[in-house]
């Protein structure tokens, strides 16, 4: 409940990760869930369907640019290069980059479990 409910990242930055987990996991549930989570926390329609596609989106907002770049490494390499880590720094704060790690790994489990054992969206 903590990383979901009482994290101090914004709740579009949050979905923005959540979605990108959901999308490299290709967990369908926790896409679908979110979706509509990320749509109530002002997502457009595009911006979600290029969540879809992670490279896709390039967010104009340094905030949230900075969230989907540390989310997008998180994924791809587990891991963070000293150079990608002070810009996460300089645009989060150690804080919420810990919140923001702590909310990749939490929902990249979640995205395993849910996948490994074929939890169908509802629309499937």
């Amino acid at each position: 409940a903590a990383i979901r409910y009482g994290s101090s990242l914004t709740d579009r930055a949050r979905e923005m990760a959540i979605l990108a987990v959901a999308t490299h996991h290709d967990s369908d549930f926790e896409r679908y869930a979110h979706e509509a989570v990320g749509s109530a926390s002002g997502l457009s329609d595009d911006e979600l369907l290029a969540l879809r596609d992670l490279p896709a989106l390039q967010p104009t907002d340094p905030y949230e640019a900075a969230t989907l770049d540390v989310t997008r490494s998180l994924l791809l390499h587990g891991d963070l290069d000293d150079d990608r880590y002070a810009d996460a720094v300089a645009a989060l704060g150690e804080a919420q980059l810990v919140e923001l790690i702590t909310l990749v790994g939490y929902y990249a489990t979640l995205a395993l479990v849910l996948r490994v054992f074929r939890v169908p969206s509802p629309d499937a």
